[in-house]
């Protein structure tokens, strides 16, 4: 049985998101902390490259809250590697405790949901959610090695190099932003084989978890500023509306998605959109927040999408399975 989760004094503390050359290209350029022009971040391999991405973001959400690592009991994090590789060695020198959870690009949301989980719960004080991913290890861990020269049909989307960490505390009301609700999404799979096409396995998924809440909070898509999924880019997304408006919900006036605004898709060459799990991640982290701090956003549902492919079944030509999990922001 779906339900929503109402959290109590969740606080957003801070966020913090590093992003590479090709993003900070992009429309969101002036929100991030960092933009990192060396793709290797200092490293030898591309997997080597993304664990130390995720390191330093950690290490700058927690500078940015005058925090040390043993200031913040859990680290909740994720990425698009095997085994959660990356984030094992972002969250070594930001933690003593670390969960590691998989998502595909739905990782953020899901990390903020157990976060808010734990907070809520009273088994933590303070909780980071982090993640990120890295378009040359993903390339090569779910395509081919970039020195093979794929071609990238129209509907593929690009794989953002960036990370983005949130720092969540037990706020007791006070000013600020608040993630006060929350919907674990369900697994749902249409048949769609396509590697190059996952939008189209998750605009189900994030139209179903979207519809959801809607239907049983009572609440319209007018009464919230955004409603923010990420990643579906141009197809998932048009997808996606498609799907509501047959249910009867109308979200073309306030929806948007971080695959679409993180890069200038007529600019850049991206074809669909950005995806990955440091895409809505670091436009969260920043963006997101930094409006929402300023007050030109109030409320928000933020529904990050996973397609849950592995290399192994997307060789099979298994079916892609979407996820989209949801919370929503508030400022007080």
């Amino acid at each position: 049985m779906r339900r929503i989760f109402k959290f109590s004094n969740v606080k957003v503390m801070v966020g913090a998101a590093i992003a590479g050359t090709k993003e900070g290209e992009g429309p969101l350029s002036a929100n991030f902390d960092v933009i990192e022009h060396d793709a290797y971040f200092g490293q030898k391999s591309w997997e080597l490259a993304e664990g130390e991405l995720q390191s330093q973001t950690a290490s700058l959400a927690l500078q940015k809250a005058s925090l040390n690592s043993e200031d913040v009991d859990i680290v909740i994090c994720g990425d698009l590697e095997d085994q959660c590789f990356a984030s094992s060695k972002g969250a070594m020198r930001s933690a003593s405790s670390m969960l590691g959870i998989y998502g595909a690009c739905s990782t953020m949301s899901e990390a903020l949901l157990v976060s808010s989980m734990a907070i809520s719960g009273g088994f933590a004080k303070r909780v980071m959610s982090l993640t990120s991913s890295h378009f040359c290890a993903a390339e090569k861990q779910f395509r081919f090695p970039l020195e093979y020269g794929a071609q990238r049909p129209q509907t593929s989307q690009w794989t953002v190099t960036a990370s983005g960490a949130i720092i969540l505390e037990h706020g007791e009301e006070e000013n600020g932003v608040y993630i006060t609700r929350g919907m674990i999404g369900k697994p749902i799979e249409m048949g769609i084989t396509d590697a190059n096409n996952m939008s189209a396995a998750m605009a189900p998924a994030a139209k179903d978890t979207i519809c959801e809440f809607l239907k049983l909070s009572g609440e319209s898509p007018e009464n919230y500023d955004l409603i923010l999924t990420g990643d579906l880019g141009k197809e998932g997304s048009r997808l996606m509306k498609e799907l509501a408006t047959e249910e009867g919900v109308d979200l073309s006036g306030v929806h948007n998605d971080c695959g679409l605004m993180i890069y200038d898709t007529e600019r850049q060459d991206v074809h669909s959109g950005g995806s990955g799990c440091g895409c809505s991640a670091s436009v969260v982290a920043s963006h997101i927040l930094n409006e929402m701090k300023s007050g030109r956003l109030k409320r928000i549902l933020y529904v990050a999408t996973g397609a849950l492919l592995s290399a192994t079944s997307a060789l099979q030509g298994q079916p892609i399975t979407g996820i989209a999990h949801l919370v929503e922001m508030e400022v007080r």
